[in-house]
């Protein structure tokens, strides 16, 4: 369907891509990886011809239909959510309309031979109309936005009255309701809630069935959809058969290989230097040196690819809290709408946390969660019942918020120092390369910085102090996989409290003891993990 082949990419002195080449290939679901900046959006923009190679081959049909999500949603206005996600299907809109007109034209007098060209255009209209799902189109228009969390409510409402967050899932539906043969997204939970995942999940694998291509920082949606890994790097694209977690099985034995035949050909190339660096000012040996130095000439050197930068840090002991670390007792919370209307958000919550517990908060977009943290935290004020605190509490909170507190105009180096003000350069300096800041990287301003440089720097900041009881909402947000699995790796060892918010399931699953659900107002409390959460409510909602 789509083949890249013998591709060269250069921006200025970086080389993306030195011969290249990667294929999408019909009905098969393939994640795409690699480091930040290796070149995984520069994929994307060649099948769509929105960048040029410098050299190489790509070829598409013209037939082919692509559909493509971004981070980048541009402009939307002037629509209702549902007219702009129907905005998307202008052609197979357009192809109903002649069909009307074709059917039209049948009822007048014409020839044979014209009566003949007009079935056969009608007919393979009505053939393209069909495979693109034009029959279904307004009805699953509303199925897609129901699934992505949309109300029936919602679906008349102008599109900027929404956030940017909501105005992704818009940009999502447009791209799904078109059907393509070819499915290119790039990040498509980023701002999904799990319920939405789920739908997603659900839809890619039982309704879709074009090829699929994708980036995703979700390792269980990864593996529940992808049976084949693309991984960019070293100027090139290698394949792998299989999901994320066969895929990262498969590159160590590949990289162990590799260095096995590293160090067999270092081992051959140094004896045969010995030799002739000893034997070179001999006549005797004259041949064999010249036939080893041609040797040596023709062997095609082994070169190993560089080490993956990943996030290093582990929390540093913190402080003991006393056993009773929190106590919520009939907690509400209202919020007051611009138009001066009570919003009540939950009501009553009760429950407690202890020490050393790993809890996540859960429940529907806009059940109250990030509400609720905010109220533990002292961001904002309940509007009825108290919390609780326990003796010796140091709180950590980390949110999308918190991102926003950052001063654009500080470097990372002064950002972290601000919360390290009596510690040496070095220190600083040590604690930011652990959150991949090295070199020149620690003098970038803030309001230079993505969103996952971001994030790396509200956690180093987190890190630097003593705490005992970590709030976070969604932490993951804007991490690659690896950083994922390394902030994980360290929560697990961290020897104090901690309540967290997050859609990534592997996260959560791999990570917590308890579970609170907040459900229509109302919180219930789960003693076990998050798979015993997901069984005991499947059991409540048969």
């Amino acid at each position: 369907m789509i083949h890249l082949t013998n591709i060269h990419k250069q921006y200025g002195s970086q080389v993306l891509f030195r011969g290249a080449s990667l294929q999408v290939l019909p009905a098969t679901r393939t994640g795409l990886v690699g480091a930040n900046g290796a070149g995984k959006t520069s994929v994307f923009r060649l099948m769509m011809g929105e960048e040029e190679a410098d050299k190489g081959e790509i070829s598409c049909s013209k037939k082919t239909v692509i559909g493509y999500f971004s981070q980048d949603v541009g402009e939307m206005s002037g629509r209702s959510v549902l007219d702009e996600v129907m905005s998307a299907a202008g052609e197979i809109v357009a192809m109903g309309a002649r069909m009307r007109e074709m059917e039209a034209r049948m009822g007048e007098p014409m020839s044979d031979d014209e009566m003949a060209a007009l079935l056969e255009e009608y007919g393979n209209t009505v053939d393209a109309f069909e495979h693109r799902g034009g029959y279904e189109l307004d009805s699953q228009a509303k199925e897609i936005l129901t699934g992505l969390r949309f109300s029936n409510s919602d679906l008349i409402l102008p599109v900027e009255s929404f956030s940017g967050g909501w105005k992704m899932r818009i940009a999502l539906a447009k791209i799904l309701l078109i059907g393509p043969d070819v499915l290119l997204l790039d990040e498509p939970t980023n701002h999904l809630d799990i319920e939405s995942i789920l739908w997603l999940e659900s839809w890619l694998t039982n309704e879709f069935k074009g090829a699929l291509l994708m980036t995703c920082h979700d390792r269980e949606f990864m593996n529940r959809i992808v049976s084949r890994i693309i991984e960019i790097g070293n100027e090139g694209a290698t394949t792998y058969g299989g999901d994320y977690d066969f895929y990262l099985k498969e590159r160590e034995i590949r990289r162990e290989q590799l260095l096995a035949s590293y160090r067999r050909q270092q081992e051959m190339l140094s004896k045969e230097e010995d030799f002739i660096a000893k034997f070179a000012a001999r006549v005797s040996h004259a041949a064999q040196v010249q036939s080893r130095i041609k040797k040596l000439d023709k062997i095609e050197r082994i070169v190993l690819p560089p080490e993956q930068r990943v996030m290093k840090f582990d929390f540093p002991v913190p402080p003991r809290s006393g056993d009773d670390v929190l106590h919520l007792k009939d907690l509400g919370k209202e919020w007051q709408t611009a138009h001066g209307e009570i919003k009540p958000v939950f009501s009553g919550l009760t429950g407690s946390i202890r020490r050393l517990e790993k809890i996540a908060l859960v429940g529907v977009n806009g059940a109250g969660k990030s509400t609720l943290l905010k109220v533990i935290t002292g961001q904002t004020e309940a509007t009825s019942g108290e919390v609780l605190t326990g003796a010796s509490l140091a709180t950590g909170y980390f949110s999308q918020h918190s991102m926003d507190l950052l001063y654009p105009g500080q470097t990372v180096f002064e950002a972290v120092q601000e919360t390290l003000p009596l510690e040496n350069i070095g220190t600083i300096r040590n604690l930011l390369a652990a959150f991949l800041f090295q070199g020149d990287d620690v003098d970038k301003k803030i309001s230079s910085l993505s969103g996952g440089e971001k994030s790396r720097v509200v956690l180093a900041k987190m890190l630097a102090q003593p705490l005992n009881f970590l709030v976070l909402d969604e932490p993951t947000n804007h991490l690659d996989i690896q950083s994922r699995e390394v902030l994980l790796k360290a929560l697990k060892k961290f020897e104090g409290t901690l309540i967290l918010v997050s859609h990534d399931r592997h996260f959560l699953r791999s990570l917590v003891n308890r579970v609170f659900e907040i459900d229509h107002g109302e919180m219930r409390s789960y003693e076990g993990d998050y798979d015993y959460y997901l069984r005991e409510h499947e059991k409540h909602n048969i």
